[in-house]
């Protein structure tokens, strides 16, 4: 165990190893409501955890942050029953447990929301909340529906959720469905939530929303453990901080006695540069371009009206806007996977709008999709055969016909070393690694394909601090090698330190493209909600052509 700065109850400062007694409480710690004691879990090849101890107080939110495969879920995942530890304690309110699945820690009062959301989406918000735990009437024979609206309701008052039990969850937004998880693990009994990424994929809007929804739980008495690689989230929402590195406790802190460099060198074990610097560069001609793109949803209503835009050989253009503004159908109009309803797009001059997909990348068109698990990756294939997807027909993989499977995982395992897939086993499914270290892999791919235009699609979106900083470098060096990048990101920092042009979309169109520096970040919000730059001052929205 490393030494750390710990607050102890009586509120002065130690410097005691992160050890079975740092905090200064006795052993089992009547202000405890989950100590994780020693607690060592191994896989074949890897050891997720080493002798972690976790001290959580009761009505407090603890983060639990760390970069991807520093053994975070891993460790929650043996609190929820999920795996059983080699060594070390579960103790839960003072009480030794051994949880052989997670219906046994339901049952103890521990919840679990995952990351990617585990609702059945044809059904109403009731029915997913007590799914598996309704209560019946008439000695069994029928499910008290009322029953399970009313004490749905109960919770919604208590905590203050706005949420309709009668709603179908496939028409609610991933903000309201967070909720719902949340709820259901409150509709069990729990009185400690496991968040697993909450922010992983809500808007900069939602996030706000669940630091109230964490407060008013706290406020209730609720536990909360999140897990987390984010710097400012850990800093603004929780109580204490405990880092994980490479399976190993480095220490827990208090928020107000730490800042964002010091922690990001905990999760890293060295200094991190947290912003990018992207520094100005010539560009050449219009390598991408789009003009009167109009697109329609799956549901037949327009998403896109009518946007131009152009993307320079050695420029970054930017897209900034609320999700669900049209910029996912613009982008999959451009990569192939949606046909424009109006309008051209032209790659390196050539007309490309009915162009398939596979022709797109083949002439070096590199995509990081929005969705990684739906677009990006085939989830029951390994790491090798994800590593060809988009290049099956390419001679450095396919000579005569035939697929070179040798060459392929050695590109793959070359991709899972520079981009620090963990754990790095080129023979595992996509399906068994993080979202964070699914990231990297599509990235890595993305970037290694020798692209003239990368489309870039949240392309951080899960990953932790220091692959950030890596893939925003290797961003800006592509840049500075004359390959043009579109950006989309809902990470207001990253999209500004790394764009020459920024554009906001609303509702389809684009209302303001201009240099990100001239811009500040209350002004862009205003834009991102709809306010149109003052007439007086601008002569109205850039097409996107060349300044």
């Amino acid at each position: 165990m490393t030494e750390s700065d710990v607050e102890t109850t009586d509120g002065t400062r130690s410097t005691e190893g992160v050890g079975r007694d740092a905090a200064g409480l006795s052993e089992t710690g009547s202000d405890l409501a989950v100590h994780l004691d020693g607690i060592t879990k191994r896989f074949p090849g890897v050891v997720a955890n080493d002798d972690v101890d976790l001290r959580v107080e009761r009505g407090t939110v603890h983060a639990l942050l760390g970069e991807n495969g520093a053994g975070k879920t891993t460790l929650m995942n043996v609190l929820y029953g999920l795996y059983e530890p080699e060594a070390g304690r579960v103790v839960v309110d003072g009480e030794e447990r051994a949880f052989d699945s997670p219906r046994d820690a339901i049952d103890a009062g521990i919840g679990m929301i995952h990351q990617h959301f585990m609702l059945v989406d044809p059904m109403t918000i009731a029915e997913n909340i007590a799914l598996g735990n309704e209560p019946t009437k008439w000695f069994g024979m029928a499910i008290d529906r009322d029953r399970i609206r009313s004490e749905i309701r109960d919770l919604c008052d208590r905590y203050g959720f706005n949420v309709d039990p009668n709603a179908v969850v496939e028409d609610a937004s991933v903000g309201v469905q967070q909720r719902v998880e949340i709820l259901k693990a409150l509709f069990r009994g729990a009185d400690v939530l496991i968040l697993d990424e909450p922010t992983a994929v809500l808007t900069p809007q939602e996030v706000e929303g669940l630091y109230d929804v964490l407060e008013e739980l706290t406020d209730q008495g609720k536990t909360i453990i999140f897990i987390t690689h984010k710097l400012e989230e850990a800093t603004h929402a929780a109580d204490a901080i405990t880092v994980l590195r490479d399976g190993e406790s480095v220490g827990t802190v208090d928020p107000g006695q730490t800042n964002r460099e010091a922690l990001a060198e905990r999760m890293v074990g060295r200094e991190v540069i947290l912003e990018a610097e992207s520094e100005p560069v010539e560009t050449g001609e219009a390598v991408l371009s789009t003009r009167d793109v109009t697109v329609e949803d799956a549901r037949g209503i327009e998403a896109v009206s009518g946007i131009d835009l152009d993307v320079h050989a050695g420029e970054v253009l930017g897209i900034a806007g609320v999700d669900g503004n049209g910029q996912s159908e613009l982008i999959e109009a451009i990569t192939g996977l949606r046909t424009p309803d109006e309008g051209t797009i032209t790659y390196d001059g050539t007309d490309i709008t009915a162009w398939s997909r596979r022709r797109r990348i083949e002439n070096g068109m590199a995509y990081i999709p929005e969705d990684r698990q739906e677009n990006g990756l085939v989830m029951p294939f390994d790491l090798v055969e994800n590593g060809l997807l988009g290049s099956q027909r390419s001679p450095q993989f396919a000579a005569g016909g035939r697929i070179d499977w040798d060459g392929v995982r050695d590109h793959t395992e070359d991709i899972i070393e520079t981009y620090d897939v963990r754990p790095p086993d080129a023979n595992a499914a996509a399906q068994s690694f993080s979202g964070g270290n699914q990231q990297k892999f599509i990235v890595g791919r993305e970037f290694e394909r020798d692209p003239s235009l990368v489309v870039a699609t949240h392309p951080t979106r899960g990953v932790d601090i220091g692959s950030t900083e890596f893939i925003h470098d290797r961003l800006l060096e592509l840049r500075r090698e004359g390959v043009a990048v579109l950006l989309v990101s809902s990470n207001l920092d990253e999209i500004r330190s790394l764009s020459d042009r920024l554009a906001v979309i609303y509702e389809g169109e684009f209302i303001d493209v201009t240099d990100p520096d001239d811009i500040t970040e209350e002004d862009l919000g205003l834009r991102m909600a709809g306010q149109r730059p003052d007439e007086e001052t601008h002569d109205g929205p850039d097409t996107g052509e060349s300044q």
